[in-house]
């Protein structure tokens, strides 16, 4: 087992202060590998998912867990929890890099991995600026060799960041947007139908209509959506089989390519299940999968994690076919917006979610004053220009 990183924390009490009293909120780290025998902690992680200021599906315990497993059995990533008034008031995976993409600059990052979308911590509603300020302390005084913070997949359009930027330019700290892109966001008041009429053309739509009539002429043509656990194993193999069929799978980067992340799929699907969290979608010729979605439903939002295909029918565009069932997330009153979790300018998404959402890199000055300035220059030699804050 590899060495902690940091001081092993004291086991989870949410109660705080003694006799009762309200603790002072606290920033500690956490082996991962503690946390699924910690029963008080998990509930309130829970609780936490539920109120936070921003959902991201990918930091609730159902994904992160499994992720971890399957990415970090070494335990290199240690998850920080801001605990104070009996309550856990957010939470963020963390580790130690020595490579900022391919420059050997030591710094703090927070966790991700390659089917993970978002970075966001999940924070309670209310206690964003209290997040950052425990955070900003934390890592003066644990920095180590790491020269600076540097966080991603943050959306630069929410109450988080807006509270990061506050913070770190409160604190006169060094700061920096260092990559920014757009994804494609599904956001609107319009009906489903509507939408669509808006987003495409009538030749296009014309075509879909085209394509769907002529694909219903292959076969006994279905549509299903489940909310709900039932048949979750038969149709996580179905998806499986159907993604590593593709291009995925000749390239070496489907899910069922590897054992590790094959499981992580299992449980992170069973998981979320479990949780209420789960939304599938399946398009079916003849009994067989054509076309499958796997959407996160975390209200206010959703996100679209997974989707795939059977190559041998890409001229009946099932994918899109699928996609124009997905619209139906605009009459559901719990969902105000659904990240797509598609690269930028994804070609088929994009043909139909017309808005955007920003997802960013930001790197963070650290510790002392000496090595806020050192930040301060590799900042500005990055940026290319004078730094201006966030």
């Amino acid at each position: 087992m590899a060495s902690r990183a940091w001081p092993e924390a004291a086991p989870y009490d949410p109660a705080g202060g003694r006799d009762g009293e309200a603790c002072p909120a606290r920033l500690e780290a956490r082996d991962w590998r503690d946390v699924e025998c910690n029963a008080a902690l998990l509930t309130a992680w829970a609780d936490l998912a539920n109120h936070a200021s921003e959902p991201n599906p990918f930091n609730e315990q159902w994904a992160l867990l499994p992720a971890l497993t399957a990415h970090d059995s070494a335990g290199r990533c240690e998850l920080l929890s801001l605990d104070g008034d009996g309550e856990l008031h957010g939470l963020m995976p963390i580790a130690r890099r020595g490579l900022y993409y391919r420059y050997p600059l030591p710094h703090l990052q927070n966790w991700m991995h390659g089917n993970a979308f978002c970075g966001m911590p999940l924070v309670r509603a209310g206690q964003e600026r209290q997040f950052w300020q425990a955070l900003f302390d934390w890592a003066d005084r644990r920095a180590g060799t790491a020269l600076f913070l540097h966080l991603t997949h943050l959306d630069e359009g929410g109450p988080l960041f807006a509270a990061l930027r506050d913070v770190a330019n409160s604190q006169h700290r060094a700061a920096a947007v260092v990559h920014r892109e757009e994804r494609a966001l599904l956001h609107s008041q319009l009906s489903p139908q509507d939408y669509l009429d808006a987003s495409m053309s009538g030749k296009k739509r014309k075509e879909l209509r085209r394509q769907h009539r002529r694909l219903a002429e292959e076969g006994k043509l279905e549509f299903a959506r489940q909310i709900d656990a039932s048949g979750l194993g038969p149709w996580t193999d179905e998806f499986l089989l159907l993604e590593k069929a593709g291009w995925k799978g000749s390239n070496g980067s489907a899910l069922a390519c590897s054992s590790d992340t094959d499981a992580m799929f299992r449980a992170t699907l069973a998981g979320a299940a479990e949780a209420g969290r789960l939304e599938r979608l399946r398009l079916s010729l003849d009994g067989k999968p054509i076309a499958m979605l796997a959407n996160f439903i975390t209200p206010p939002g959703a996100f679209s994690y997974k989707t795939a295909y059977d190559e041998d029918y890409a001229r009946f565009s099932p994918g899109v076919l699928l996609q124009r069932e997905n619209l139906d997330l605009l009459d559901n009153p719990a969902i105000d917006w659904c990240d797509s979790c598609a690269s930028a300018d994804h070609p088929m998404i994009d043909r139909i979610w017309r808005e955007k959402r920003a997802m960013v890199r930001v790197s963070i000055a650290i510790g002392g004053s000496a090595r806020q300035a050192l930040c301060r220059q590799i900042l500005r030699r990055e940026a290319g220009t004078e730094l201006r804050g966030l």
